[in-house]
């Protein structure tokens, strides 16, 4: 699964966006058994979509002339930090999760 052959970014891509499928339907039918708050859903559904939008762009890298790496890392950490942190204050309410948020966000931006 992790050679780093010309596909590699394909697999990574594909596994996240699965992932973003999944966590997209639990917000959408599992999440309001656990949270009530509306504002918080609407993170769940922002961290969902920016997710899966950026799983698309990671599966893309695999048919670029030249692949970057370099890209796919800021693309794989972006939305750890961005969306992982999205998930986990949903779920948590730990505001310490809070100041990643952006952190991630910078790196989805610099993949670009």
């Amino acid at each position: 699964f992790f050679l780093m052959d010309r596909f590699f970014w394909l697999r990574v891509g594909g596994f996240s966006g699965a992932l973003a499928v999944i966590l997209g339907a639990f917000g959408a039918h599992g999440l309001k058994n656990h949270v009530s708050d509306p504002k918080l859903i609407k993170s769940w559904e922002t961290a969902a979509h920016y997710h899966l939008l950026h799983s698309v762009v990671m599966c893309m890298l695999s048919f670029t002339p030249v692949t970057s790496n370099l890209t796919g890392y800021l693309l794989s950490t972006g939305i750890t930090l961005f969306s992982g942190s999205i998930y986990g204050l949903v779920l948590t309410r730990w505001k310490v999760l809070g100041p990643v948020t952006p952190i991630g966000g910078l790196f989805l931006i610099a993949s670009w």
